[in-house]
């Protein structure tokens, strides 16, 4: 049996125009490729690829579905078989055995991790447009910085209240145990064992990955309260499901645009991506700071090969659109 946090990292990993491509040749059209179904007698390219959105469609026998579901359908494999075809040309190691307790365990704790995070960027977003101080004080600066009401709703934007556990009060009266706010990053302990949030007085940056999921945030302390303070920006701990280095904050939104223009801008940070979608400029993500990882570049590079480094014009934005650029060409 594939547990499934292997069964995510072949999925994240897997590039279906890639792997489609083996066996059926394909033009680019727009923001998809076409070519011959590979499933019926078909004359004319009626076999579409999205890789923005992972899945392929035949317009005339009507075939559809993902990387899986093609090497399924084509090679005549189960899904387990299918699945090992895919580790295998991404090089991912399957052990091929009963799953452990402990994997068992690890399996129901990313997924109960993925709904704490979803559950706070709802809450966060709510506070941010419906609490009062959050309405005061979260809304009026996102406004201030000259973001839209519709822009902040797009990406989700927040506010974590100031009071340091209302966040954590309200997710253990909606049935989160403890030790997942812990291991989300939500809130930490103190010595005497209470809890505290994590982003107490900030407005809330959710990290989203391609598939639409929330796995991370980034907490803002407001302009007003800079001065001093030792951390302006607060990022969740690295998790079962986050790590700053695999992540690029817009991607669920920039993929489209980035296939279809065939260009990725690259920038500092989520007010950045935020502002310049904002004014029409779509294809854009940004890392966590300006330490560019493989990682990010591979998951770019996923839409297009062409990418634009908009930092910031000092000496340490400089510096680092250079050895952002060696890293590029690299890969």
């Amino acid at each position: 049996m594939i547990d499934r946090a292997t069964i995510d990292r072949i999925m994240d990993a897997t590039d279906i125009v890639d792997v489609i491509s083996e066996f059926v040749t394909l033009r680019k059209r727009g923001t998809s490729y076409t070519g011959l179904c590979p499933f019926h007698d078909d004359k004319t390219p009626s076999f579409s690829v999205s890789p923005s959105k992972g899945v392929y469609k035949c317009f005339a026998c009507g075939e559809a579905g993902n990387a899986v579901n093609f090497i399924m359908k084509h090679e005549q494999k189960t899904y387990p078989e299918a699945l090992r075809w895919l580790a295998n040309r991404y090089h991912i190691e399957i052990h091929d055995r009963e799953l452990t307790d402990e994997e068992r365990r690890q399996a129901t704790e990313r997924d109960s991790l993925f709904l704490a995070n979803e559950w706070a960027a709802k809450y966060f977003e709510d506070t941010l447009l419906n609490d009062p101080d959050g309405q005061a004080i979260g809304l009026q600066y996102f406004r201030q910085r000259g973001f839209r009401d519709d822009t902040i709703r797009k990406f989700r934007l927040g506010f974590c209240l100031a009071s340091g556990h209302a966040m954590t009060d309200a997710a253990q009266r909606e049935g989160f145990q403890k030790d997942v706010l812990l291991k989300s990053g939500l809130c930490y302990e103190r010595s005497d064992g209470s809890l505290t949030d994590r982003f107490a007085g900030r407005v809330i940056f959710p990290w989203i990955t391609m598939s639409g999921k929330v796995v991370g945030f980034t907490g803002r302390v407001l302009d007003t309260r800079t001065h001093g303070v030792r951390m302006k920006y607060v990022n969740s701990p690295d998790s079962e499901i986050y790590h700053k280095t695999n992540e690029l904050y817009g991607i669920d939104l920039a993929k489209r645009t980035m296939s279809k223009q065939g260009e990725a801008l690259l920038v500092e940070g989520q007010a950045d991506v935020i502002s310049l979608s904002q004014r029409g400029v779509e294809n854009v993500v940004a890392g966590s700071g300006t330490a560019l990882t493989i990682p990010q570049i591979k998951l770019i590079h996923r839409f297009t090969p062409n990418v634009t480094l908009v930092y910031d014009g000092d000496e340490a934005g400089q510096k680092a659109a250079l050895r952002g650029t060696d890293l590029l060409l690299s890969e």
